[in-house]
């Protein structure tokens, strides 16, 4: 198992994503491990995109994988282990398993997710509507999947721009 002092989190200012209970700001508990990780990313001030080109792995994606949403090859593991100075076998063997998809409550808590949660509930139908109009009937893939987020500057506030790019999936006649 992996051995964390939560005493050792609670002062680290970009350490901001967990408490210091190493728990999501909405109360829901994350494993040992993402709190290792994210303990060593803050202490060695190293961002997403930077742990990202040391794999050759998109940012959002190696988050994914330290918030145990997404598994990683033995290679990356033991490679985002070693730019975190994180040593333990556990910890790069937990890397690799199947994780358990989706966190959280059902209507998240927290702003930025739950800004995500309200989109999906304004443009949910919309979305569907005009994909299906375009594709036909089905899905966009959620593992045949990539997503990107950018920086645009704008001189009325920045902005977030969020690219996904899923695999159109038909559902099947028979």
């Amino acid at each position: 198992m992996f051995s964390v002092s939560i005493r050792q989190i609670g002062g680290l200012s970009r350490y901001w994503a967990l408490g210091r209970l190493g728990r999501f700001s909405s109360g829901h508990a994350v494993s040992e491990v993402t709190t290792l990780l994210l303990k060593q990313k803050a202490a060695k001030h190293v961002s997403f995109a930077d742990l990202g080109k040391a794999l050759g792995r998109d940012e959002v994606w190696v988050a994914s994988v330290l918030y145990r949403q997404n598994s990683a090859s033995l290679e990356e593991s033991q490679k985002l282990c070693a730019a975190l100075g994180v040593t333990s076998a556990a910890a790069v063997e937990e890397l690799t398993t199947r994780p358990v998809k989706g966190s959280g409550p059902v209507v998240p808590t927290d702003p930025l997710i739950y800004r995500f949660y309200e989109i999906i509930q304004v443009y949910g139908f919309p979305l569907k509507d005009v994909i299906q109009e375009k594709f036909g009937d089905g899905i966009m893939s959620a593992i045949d999947f990539t997503m990107h987020v950018d920086k645009v500057e704008d001189p009325k506030g920045d902005r977030v721009k969020l690219t996904m790019n899923g695999k159109f999936l038909p559902y099947k006649k028979w």
